[in-house]
């Protein structure tokens, strides 16, 4: 038997025996899961009361249609101890996902130890509150509680380890131009107006978005080269989405900036954001993914696009040639609801039962034979602000 897919294996069951093959160690250890698939439940816990197991003869063979199986986890929101996340990445491991976006930067939260800019972690780490309820309760109500944290790079580096070791790859998100209320809080001269503002105590999306000044380049550089020391990804998710113009528009450095580098407007400026981000990483031998916002105002010339807006960006992005990563909200966020039981935890809206999602073909109709190819995979998305302990993340 050949097995030419990397990840691709045969599991056979005979009377006597268990034999696996496969071509390298991501296909040995899909196989593995597989057999634990087959196991009695009481297996995952204690197997020391089991005596005496049949599996039932059979041959398995398997490869995986898409490259990227991907789940996300945003801890900018609320945090999780190290502890949880191997746990999550033990779930991802056994349904033979390989990939864990973990989005660490929010406007509520800075979440990643780096060393350069302390405040990071002393200041933009913390909130001086959180938002009780849902965002559509009015008026707002705030629990006066300080809440955050950080992953030190001691644990970063044992969570990519603990992956490795699962055949999972780790990518980092460290959101930019938007979302970053939280690193202008820390460092405003990071902002348009160097203002002094706070680490947001909400969600939603919020006008405090990095200045496209040199300095502001300075800084994210110097970040990502110590989130590239943690991450050995070829791909590092940068973000894009949901950065509001207002501050670019009344910024005489953002404006000066489109004057210089010949821009129509604040879209394109957008795009030279990302694009000079994108140089940036592809000289470190990276690439980048971004939400497909990053679409607006021209695509950077390498970047892999995350539809979440619906299948048009990803339509839109692979006529380009661009590769794509489908995550649309109707059927890959798994914070919405997911019964319409009374007893269904708080969720920020929508609805999204288990059979919607395994009834999700990441190939949209609209693209060719050849365009589908740019088609990396899928991702599932678990945004949690209404997710303050690991219970309702492990419900998802």
């Amino acid at each position: 038997d050949t097995i030419e897919h990397e990840e691709g294996y045969i599991l056979d069951v005979l009377p006597d025996q268990i034999q696996i093959k496969a071509s390298s160690d991501k296909g040995a250890f899909y196989a593995l899961q597989s057999l634990r698939q087959l196991l009695p439940v009481l297996f995952e816990n204690d197997h020391k009361e089991i005596h005496n197991v049949s599996i039932q003869c059979q041959r398995i063979e398997d490869a995986p249609q898409f490259n990227y199986r991907g789940m996300h986890l945003d801890v900018g929101r609320h945090l999780f101890p190290v502890e949880f996340i191997k746990k999550y990445i033990d779930a991802l491991a056994m349904l033979k996902m390989n990939t864990f976006h973990w989005h660490l930067t929010e406007d509520q939260g800075w979440r990643v130890e780096i060393k350069k800019y302390p405040k990071l972690n002393e200041v933009a780490a913390y909130r001086k509150e959180t938002l009780i309820g849902h965002y559509s309760d009015r008026p707002h109500q705030f629990d006066g509680e300080r809440y955050g944290g950080y992953y030190t790079q001691d644990e970063i580096k044992e969570v990519v380890a603990y992956a490795a070791a699962r055949q999972i790859m780790v990518i980092p998100e460290i959101e930019m131009p938007g979302h970053s209320q939280a690193a202008i809080a820390a460092y405003p001269e990071l902002g348009c107006h160097g203002e002094q503002t706070e680490v947001a105590t909400k969600g939603g999306v919020f006008e405090e978005i990095y200045c496209t000044k040199d300095e502001t380049f300075d800084f994210l550089e110097e970040v990502l080269d110590e989130v590239l020391a943690l991450f050995p990804s070829e791909y590092i998710h940068i973000g894009g989405d949901e950065a509001p113009k207002t501050r670019w528009e009344s910024c005489d450095d953002c404006q000066l900036k489109i004057k210089n580098e010949g821009l129509k407007d604040e879209h394109e400026l957008q795009n030279y954001f990302i694009s000079r981000i994108e140089k940036y990483l592809n000289s470190k031998g990276r690439q980048i993914i971004g939400w497909d916002e990053i679409l607006e105002g021209g695509l950077a010339p390498n970047a892999t696009v995350m539809s979440w807006r619906g299948l048009n960006g990803a339509i839109e992005a692979a006529k380009q040639g661009h590769k794509v990563i489908m995550s649309p909200t109707s059927h890959c966020y798994f914070d919405y609801y997911q019964s319409d039981n009374e007893d269904e935890p708080l969720a920020i809206g929508g609805f999204l039962p288990l059979e919607k999602v395994y009834g999700f073909d990441p190939i949209p109709e609209e693209l060719s034979k050849e365009e589908s190819n740019y088609v990396l995979g899928a991702q599932g998305n678990v945004w949690t602000e209404y997710m303050k302990s690991s219970d309702p993340v492990s419900y998802t």
